[in-house]
């Protein structure tokens, strides 16, 4: 069963209003959609996500309000074309991240606690590269630029694609994680694959760039007034999200909400262990920036 991370944060920092129009853009099962649509009358939700499979899923969890919510599949780079018809939003929530669903599905290929095919696309309908095509075909520098940037992994990153590539053709999910086994050695709490598996993941699905598009979108789809909430779970997109926030109230586009960054409780943490690295933060936005919604 997938737990929504932070939901009762996340819905009051939305200040949801019966009325108002709301964008999900990361919908997933729909833990956090629902919250949403529950407190709505005559508004409406539009519940979006880049994985059809997951809102196939979404649908029947939140079909007891069907009749207030809108579905739709789309990257972030594709937000402003799915919202045109409806205009800017009230509220618009992201949670960057990954559903139980995607981690309990070994043919998914993004745990690596379980044998499956290296995929890790997060739409398995996207016609990108699955990270088995980037382990066995990219060259051994691309690799290494690979976990170093996107996984953070500095101290053995060069080792690792170098043992990759002597290891080829790499097609399982265990494949990846005995090569990684094979060079790092294990210390602490953190197995030595996780980095790895999130650099791949970032990678196949181009999620910072994606993220990019929708932080640059949000004061053309969000209303004067209307909030935003973004859930992230690692330093990279944690620090793009900060940048763009503080960088849209210093223009005086947006005010910050959450002047100090929100986690989640100890027992959060206990009941739903994943969202111990979860961090939340919310603007305001202020005025709109350009005027590309006007009919």
């Amino acid at each position: 069963m997938h737990i929504p991370v932070l939901r009762e944060e996340a819905i009051r920092y939305l200040a949801v209003k019966p009325d108002g129009g709301y964008a999900d853009v990361t919908t997933g099962l729909g833990g956090h959609s629902a919250g949403i649509a529950s407190r709505l009358r005559t508004g409406r939700l539009i519940a979006l996500d880049r994985d059809e499979e997951s809102l196939d899923m979404a649908r029947a969890n939140l079909a007891m309000w069907a009749d207030r919510i809108t579905f739709r599949r789309a990257r972030f780079s594709e937000l402003e074309a799915a919202l045109d018809d409806i205009g800017a939003v009230d509220g618009l929530l992201a949670d960057l991240g990954l559903s139980l669903m995607h981690l309990k599905t070994p043919e998914r290929g993004f745990s690596f606690q379980s044998n499956g095919p290296l995929d890790m696309r997060l739409g398995r309908s996207e016609e990108v590269p699955t990270a088995a095509d980037v382990v066995n075909f990219s060259s051994e520098k691309h690799l290494v630029e690979i976990f170093e940037c996107f996984g953070e992994e500095r101290r053995f990153g060069r080792k690792i694609a170098r043992a990759l590539v002597r290891a080829r053709p790499v097609r399982t999910t265990f494949d990846l994680v005995g090569i990684v086994e094979s060079v790092v050695p294990r210390t602490g709490r953190l197995h030595p694959a996780t980095l790895i598996f999130q650099a791949l993941r970032i990678a196949v699905n181009n999620e910072l760039e994606e993220l990019d598009a929708l932080l640059g979108a949000l004061p053309r789809v969000v209303k004067p007034g209307g909030r935003v909430v973004v859930l992230t779970y690692h330093s990279l997109e944690d620090r793009k999200v900060k940048h763009a926030m503080k960088e849209m109230a210093q223009k005086g586009i947006a005010q910050v909400l959450t002047r100090h960054v929100v986690r989640p409780a100890k027992d959060e943490v206990l009941r739903n262990p994943p969202s111990r690295s979860a961090k939340l933060r919310a603007i305001e936005m202020l005025r709109v920036e350009e005027l590309r919604l006007r009919k």
